[in-house]
């Protein structure tokens, strides 16, 4: 299970990239308006892509990191719904937005589901090296 959620957390990442930078310039360039004018800041993918590297080879750190993100990550993606949904104005990026982020839910909760049952055993595993 840990090496199919690090497998997600790299084309989570992958996807955020396509979705709030590519498509966006992309998009911006053939309206012919500011190539930044609809890119969404956004650089979870980065620690998404240390936890999967990590997660598929594991280091002492490797327990509390992926906790403590999965904790940090649905904290903000679930804050994120509850200031959003009351009033959602709904358009191409920001469905594209809200899809992505019931994706990075689910993994974390995934995750997090996964480092709580099996906690014991995973902070025995000996680091990869």
């Amino acid at each position: 299970m840990i090496a199919f959620i690090a497998h997600a957390l790299f084309v989570i990442a992958a996807w955020t990239v396509v979705i709030k930078y590519a498509f966006p310039i992309a998009y911006a360039a053939s309206e012919g308006v500011e190539l930044t004018r609809y890119v969404m800041l956004d650089f979870w993918w980065v620690v998404h892509l240390w936890l999967g590297a990590v997660l598929l080879r594991w280091r002492r750190y490797t327990y509390a990191l992926a906790l403590a993100t999965s904790v940090v990550e649905i904290a903000i993606v679930v804050t994120k719904f509850v200031l959003f949904l009351p009033d959602a104005e709904w358009s191409i990026w920001t469905a594209s937005w809200f899809v992505n982020k019931c994706f990075v839910l689910a993994a974390f909760v995934l995750l997090l589901g996964c480092l709580l049952v099996r906690g014991a055993e995973l902070r025995a595993r000996p680091a990869v090296a």
